[in-house]
């Protein structure tokens, strides 16, 4: 009796802990593959835009947007909410932010944000981007958590958001990093994919060079690069950018000093702590060539490293490379959830899933628009025959007991629908003048076009594709940029001789 007691037990809490971590990584670690979201960061971004805290608006509190957030849609304390909006608005922890901040949103020092009773913000431009058309019934929703409203369960993301900003989040069991990319080349190889369906990874890296990271740097081979499109995941290394420097002094012969002024610095890497271990370096005599460390930045990177007299900066910077964060390695895992369940992707499925979540959405906005065109063209079918027997119809409306009467005998006589009747009962003197009529027949012209054009997008898979083609090159031209990384040759591992003069 015990022992079936004791495996009841263990079979309840193995199920407990199944559902803990599954709810876990599909409701707070993973991003979904179509928008490339986090539910707490699509949370904050419906939020925003649900009260208009939009780029062209004034900036409001952001206690005020957390406020919002965890009284409507997550309920997991404010904390937690700010530090993810935060993140959103940081330059050098995204490379297109999604939040516009006024304040102390904290730095690369890993300096803390300020309280958020103080800080301000509002959507991005390019942010706006992700709720396009959220409004034509284009995504399905779900009850809130407390079923007084509902939101997105994705968004429509018109931004290819999963590659261009890349997430990081740790689950049960699961572990998910993906980089940022540059918006251009994400949307050429979305291009590419859509002219060849069939295109590989490795022909889409013909148009994606590599990750291209918000505080630049330099991605060291290309090995780990390609792993990463082809398997999922990857290992890279990611240095800082490093010039020399010779120093000479006016009227005097040049020397032979040198400076090291390193201008970037690796992804996620504080600086702080990377001038406090260059500090330790020193202090430990790891490194004896160090004469000063200065950081002399401003709004651009500029640490300054003076070395003594004779000493050779080359081998300096080996030196640093190997003992600090100036060389680091970003080990990637491109890990979605895919219809709800955790998926290692390549690129072309990641883009793959991309392009099938906006051809989802085109076709739901056509139908949406189709729909109302259609509503709209049955009250303007109406209004012309109300016009061709405006007389008549104006004798049973004058002769008609009631509004209702004269409703029920307009629907009888000229077999109209309830609501082409109701409408025509509304219409004003004013639209009965010679402008207003030529207005209605121009409208009426124009809504059949209009349906015509919907019903033919919604008949041509070629239609659809084409409007999903001239959507990415209008984003790439409106958003798109330079690459910030620089993809270097392949190093070979450290000899003792880099390390000595």
């Amino acid at each position: 009796m015990e022992n079936i007691q004791e495996r009841n037990i263990e079979n309840e809490l193995k199920t407990s802990y199944l559902t803990y971590a599954m709810s876990v990584n599909t409701n707070r670690a993973i991003p979904d593959v179509r928008d490339g979201l986090k539910p707490s960061t699509r949370r904050i971004i419906y939020a925003m835009g649900e009260i208009n805290l939009t780029a062209n608006r004034p900036y409001d509190k952001c206690a005020a947007v957390v406020g919002e957030v965890m009284k409507n849609f997550h309920p997991h304390g404010d904390g937690p909410i700010y530090g993810t909006l935060v993140g959103m608005a940081q330059p050098f922890n995204m490379r297109y932010p999604l939040i516009d901040g006024q304040g102390n949103f904290g730095s690369i020092d890993d300096d803390p944000a300020g309280a958020m009773r103080y800080t301000e913000c509002r959507l991005t431009r390019i942010a706006a981007e992700m709720l396009t058309d959220i409004d034509k019934q284009v995504v399905d929703f779900q009850p809130n958590y407390k079923e007084s409203l509902e939101e997105p369960k994705v968004l429509p993301g018109l931004l290819p958001n999963l590659l261009v900003n890349g997430t990081t989040g740790i689950g049960v069991g699961y572990l998910t990093r993906i980089p940022p990319h540059n918006l251009s080349e994400v949307i050429d190889a979305l291009l590419g994919k859509l002219s060849d369906p069939d295109a590989t990874s490795e022909t889409l890296m013909e148009h994606i060079l590599g990750p291209d990271f918000p505080t630049a740097g330099m991605i060291v081979g290309t090995r780990g690069i390609k792993d990463m499109y082809t398997t999922g995941k990857g290992s890279m290394i990611v240095r800082a950018k490093a010039i020399i420097e010779r120093i000479t002094t006016a009227g005097q012969p040049e020397t032979e000093q040198e400076q090291i002024i390193i201008t970037e610095i690796p992804y996620q890497v504080k600086k702080n702590r990377l001038l406090e271990r260059m500090y330790q370096l020193v202090v430990d005599k790891t490194i004896t060539g160090i004469r000063d460390i200065r950081d002399e930045s401003d709004k651009d990177m500029r640490i300054v490293i003076e070395l003594k007299r004779g000493e050779i900066a080359q081998v300096i910077l080996n030196q640093l490379y190997k003992h600090t964060d100036m060389q680091t390695h970003f080990s990637a895992s491109l890990l979605c959830l895919v219809d709800g369940l955790p998926k290692v992707l390549r690129l072309e499925d990641i883009l793959h899933h991309y392009l099938g979540h906006r051809r989802d959405v085109v076709r739901r906005r056509t139908q949406f628009e189709l729909a109302r065109a259609e509503r709209r063209n049955h009250i303007l079918e109406g209004y012309l025959l109300a016009l061709q027997n405006l007389e008549a119809i104006i004798e049973l409306v004058q002769t008609a007991e009631s509004p209702q009467a004269a409703e029920q005998q307009l629907q009888v006589t000229y077999q109209l629908s309830e609501q082409q009747a109701r409408e025509i009962l509304t219409m004003t003197l004013r639209q009965l003048t010679g402008l207003e009529r030529q207005r209605i027949h121009d409208e009426y012209t124009e809504i059949l076009d209009r349906i015509a054009e919907f019903r033919a997008i919604l008949a041509s898979e070629t239609l659809i594709t084409d409007i999903i083609r001239t959507e990415l090159e209008t984003l790439k031209e409106t958003y798109g940029n330079a690459r910030r990384t620089e993809i270097t040759s392949e190093i070979k591992e450290f000899e003792v001789e880099d390390f000595y003069c």
